[in-house]
């Protein structure tokens, strides 16, 4: 349940009054704390093949992929979260704990490859998914900001390959007992070491 004051207006004034008062930052740091920050799992859906699509059939035809895209991962984290927000071919959601983000991306994987077997080649939906988990700044209903936003996304737009599920290190402390399998990586990206783990249970996903 967001506080009547977690709004961006608030945010902008709580921001605009740190940098003219400097010397309160603590105190204004520990306002925006707890007006806005709660502990969540983080998953960031990136599309695969934007360039490319875009290049053969044109921005419009891509769009629609992405229309498709929300259309069909929306319900399906809404079973455990929320779609904070959609900007360009990202997805970005939010959910109480790392399991249910999980089970989410499993779920968006498994319904890109059902509805892939009946389309055409140049329609099929593919996706790279990160997923974190700590203290993030929940702005509104449609923003979000924190540590583990920033690995989420690199991990999910940067680092996961198509049809590939990677956790960051905080993320996958959180699972307790799983019937997925996981194997570490180590990897390295903007001058960042990072440890992650790729999900191996995946839907089979096709390949032209």
């Amino acid at each position: 349940m967001l506080s009547p004051q977690n709004t961006r207006a608030e945010l902008n004034r709580l921001l605009q009054e740190r940098n003219e008062y400097p010397e309160r930052s603590t105190a204004i740091d520990a306002q925006i704390c707890e007006t806005f920050e709660q502990d969540c799992a983080i998953l960031v859906l990136d599309m695969s093949g934007f360039s490319r699509l875009t290049i053969r059939y044109g921005i419009i035809h891509f769009l629609a992929m992405v229309h498709r895209m929300t259309a069909i991962a929306t319900p399906l984290v809404q079973h455990h979260g929320r779609v904070v927000k959609q900007e360009a071919d990202n997805l970005f959601a939010v959910f109480p704990d790392v399991q249910g983000a999980i089970d989410s991306a499993v779920d968006i994987l498994k319904g890109f490859a059902a509805v892939n077997t009946g389309q055409p080649d140049e329609q099929d939906l593919y996706a790279g998914i990160g997923i974190g988990y700590g203290k993030t700044l929940l702005v509104g209903e449609n923003d979000l900001y924190g540590s583990e936003m920033n690995l989420a996304c690199k991990l999910g737009e940067d680092l996961a390959r198509r049809g590939e599920v990677l956790l960051t290190k905080a993320a996958f402390s959180q699972i307790q007992a799983t019937h997925y399998q996981w194997e570490r990586l180590d990897l390295s990206i903007s001058g960042l070491e990072l440890v992650a783990h790729k999900l191996k249970t995946l839907p089979t996903v096709r390949v032209h």
